[in-house]
């Protein structure tokens, strides 16, 4: 596809996610505890009542504004238990579809039920590839935060690949739009920074802090390394890009391999899709053995994967943090 029409359809991801917002916020004012309560268990997560408001508007929006001459097959979840895969315009089938739409409406529900922090939607597009289709694929990202009620703005970032970086801070009342431009950390080193291991629920926590511990050991970063535990994998990218992170490293699937142990509490394909928009920063966002993320565009794969505020960092940890791992 040409540049400008790479453009448009980051425009409408832009908008998808306003739209999405809008409905969250609505829903939030409205208050209950419906959206905190369980609605669904599947095969990619749990998901809560507020996970459900953002899920249906997604699916309103595509039917009413996706472009019908750019037939599209959408990635979410939610979605597993629909009788086939889901395209639009509605019906068509997917060996017709160019685009691949893989997206997270709420990415941080937790988080956000309770007014702790932030939550993000998630979008991005790859050119559809059928089931090779891979997060290499994508050319189109979009991350806009959903704030807690208390917050009075929130950002929206996204990325064409190869361009320049769009990102607006929106105030949630008036809907006034300011550009910043996002700066990564230039530091040499995580020391007095805040550089973190994924380490969220109780499976996987002790062999996931042994590995942490011996990398800073091997590094010689001394005592002063502040950890942050953001529970939205947008939001992590988002720390780094911003230059609040300098690093993270999120191998949860490895210990839960290691431990022989099963779970979906487990960054997916959807979680990690706005990858390129902190890559189009400056960042290094890597697979824990240093390559390329290549995981196929799914709800259920896990993924482990490592974050660099600059790549200076990445050298200076990354060979490290493999030795720790083999």
């Amino acid at each position: 596809m040409k540049a400008a029409e790479l453009d448009q359809a980051r425009r409408l991801l832009c908008q998808l996610q306003d739209v999405i917002r809008d409905s969250v916020r609505a829903a939030q004012r409205r208050g209950g505890r419906k959206l905190t309560r369980v609605a669904a268990v599947t095969a990619a997560d749990t998901i809560y009542g507020i996970d459900k408001i953002s899920e249906q508007a997604v699916l309103t929006w595509f039917k009413k504004n996706w472009p019908p001459r750019w037939p599209v097959e959408l990635v979410m979840e939610g979605l597993e238990e629909s009788a086939g895969p889901v395209t639009f315009p509605q019906g068509t089938p997917v060996a017709q579809t160019i685009f691949k739409c893989i997206l997270d409406p709420i990415d941080g529900t937790r988080g956000l039920m309770y007014a702790k922090r932030s939550a993000w939607r998630l979008a991005a597009l790859a050119p559809q590839r059928g089931p090779k289709t891979n997060l290499r694929d994508i050319m189109v990202a979009a991350m806009t935060e959903l704030p807690t009620v208390k917050q009075d703005s929130g950002d929206q970032l996204s990325v064409v690949r190869g361009e320049r970086v769009h990102a607006e801070r929106v105030v949630a009342r008036t809907g006034r739009r300011t550009k910043f431009k996002p700066q990564p950390s230039r530091a040499k080193c995580v020391a007095h920074g805040f550089a973190s291991f994924a380490k969220f629920f109780p499976a996987g926590k002790a062999w996931l802090a042994q590995r942490e511990e011996q990398l800073w050991r091997a590094l010689g970063a001394g005592g002063e390394i502040f950890d942050d535990q953001y529970l939205s994998t947008g939001g992590q990218l988002y720390e780094l890009l911003m230059g609040h992170d300098r690093f993270i490293a999120d191998l949860r699937p490895l210990a839960m391999a290691a431990l022989r142990q099963r779970t979906t509490l487990l960054c997916h394909p959807y979680d990690i899709c706005t990858a390129l928009i902190a890559q189009e920063c400056g960042c290094v966002i890597t697979a824990p053995n240093g390559q390329p993320l290549d995981t196929v565009l799914d709800t259920t794969t896990p993924v482990a994967w490592v974050g660099y505020a600059n790549p200076t960092l990445a050298r200076r940890i990354g060979s490290k943090l493999r030795r720790v791992l083999r």
